[in-house]
């Protein structure tokens, strides 16, 4: 976008009287040939030609014109053209340019649907869809403004957004007990999850009571480590003992440059945020990202555009895809917005899931674990349907997309 505004900056500079380029005051019949000739806007280099003029007439109405004086005349106004022509070519060269970069940065216009929500079913979803991300985006005052004119939402649902927006903000100002009483009462939900954000939470007031005074209080968090982190031991022993380790390296300073370097990191505590949102999201039914956000990042960051684009010259070519309106264009995604895996098997064509994931094997080929299987041959080798090397089953190496 920074193209098309310095295009559109230097169109308004020659187009604009106040701001075109200065006009060097000369003779009315001087010459502007030369070396120093000076760059005139459209409007400068008629009104110096008009100049011009006048002089003449009024030199020839005196009778003190000279033939020289009329003999330049024409000259003038041959400079002038000239002067117009070039700054009627740069301002159409700059137009042209503007448009290129607009185009460039928004390929084609938004594609036409018809009207989606007109049933009662689907406009409630939309309500809903907007309401719940006024709540979940912390945007209070804006859901209440909302809720009196369009939709209301059930008061635990408010409630539920309040307490998740509260204890970030108390996770903003370093105070994890609003999250951990969160956390005790959901450890069941926790363990079944996997989740570690518990341990992550004990592990951040660990790191700021050993770094929180000068001398570092040791003392106080060990006790602390004590306390809280030695009743997990059994599940995150390996990351207590780097807890304990780390003492050996305070101060700040030291522990900056040592093995544990990564604990002094402000990253550690900046991860709980995002972390206690999701596990919180998720214990609600609820994905890890707002939708409304992720919808309107790939559909308005560029999806939306693609597709219209490959529909268009799929019309023009008449080259349907198939008769299902698909089309075979791919939208670039970043990381977190992949939700399924992307591998089709080359062997069996299908889609690989958790329970059939794309295996690797020693020459570099990739197919599905079923399909690996089903090439297996005695004593374990795998003879790959693409090169004529041969695999050993064992070492081939689930990959993921």
């Amino acid at each position: 976008m920074d193209a098309a505004l310095k295009d559109l900056s230097k169109l308004e500079n020659l187009t604009h009287l106040s701001r075109a380029s200065s006009y060097v005051q000369r003779s009315p019949l001087a010459s502007t040939s030369g070396k120093g000739k000076s760059t005139s806007s459209i409007e400068e280099s008629l009104d110096g030609l008009l100049a011009s003029l006048r002089d003449v007439k009024e030199r020839l109405e005196a009778g003190t014109a000279s033939e020289e004086d009329v003999a330049n005349v024409c000259k003038i106004i041959e400079e002038r053209k000239k002067e117009v022509d070039e700054r009627q070519k740069e301002i159409y060269s700059t137009l042209g340019k503007v448009g290129k970069a607009l185009d460039k940065k928004f390929t084609s216009a938004v594609p036409e649907s018809p009207h989606l929500f007109t049933s009662e079913a689907s406009q409630e979803a939309l309500l809903r869809t907007v309401a719940l991300h006024f709540l979940r985006t912390g945007q209070f005052s804006t859901a209440e403004t909302f809720f009196e004119t369009h939709f209301e939402i059930p008061e635990e649902s408010r409630t539920q957004f309040v307490e998740l927006h509260t204890v970030l903000t108390a996770l903003r100002r370093s105070d994890i007990q609003p999250a951990l009483s969160w956390c005790e009462r959901k450890r069941e939900f926790l363990n079944e999850r996997g989740s570690p954000l518990e341990f992550f939470l004990h592990r951040s007031q660990f790191i700021r009571l050993l770094l929180a005074s000068s001398p570092p209080n040791s003392m106080a968090a060990l006790a602390y480590a004590q306390e809280k982190l030695v009743p997990m031991v059994t599940k995150y022993g390996d990351d207590i003992y780097r807890l304990l380790a780390c003492l050996a390296y305070v101060p700040l300073s030291r522990l900056q440059h040592s093995p544990y370097a990564d604990l002094a990191s402000p990253a550690l505590h900046m991860e709980l945020e995002p972390m206690f949102a999701t596990e919180y999201c998720a214990s609600l039914g609820m994905s890890r990202q707002v939708p409304l956000r992720v919808v309107c990042n790939i559909g308005g960051g560029g999806a939306l555009a693609r597709i219209e684009k490959g529909r268009k010259v799929m019309r023009e070519r008449k080259s349907e895809w198939s008769q299902t309106d698909e089309l075979p264009i791919e939208i670039p995604l970043p990381p977190e917005n992949r939700y399924h895996s992307i591998f089709a098997c080359p062997v069996s064509k299908e889609q690989a899931t958790d329970a059939n994931p794309p295996m690797m094997m020693e020459c570099g080929h990739v197919v599905a674990k079923d399909s690996l299987q089903k090439l297996c041959k005695p004593q374990g080798r795998v003879k790959c349907p693409y090169c004529p090397q041969e695999s050993h089953l064992a070492k081939a190496l689930q990959v993921y997309f």
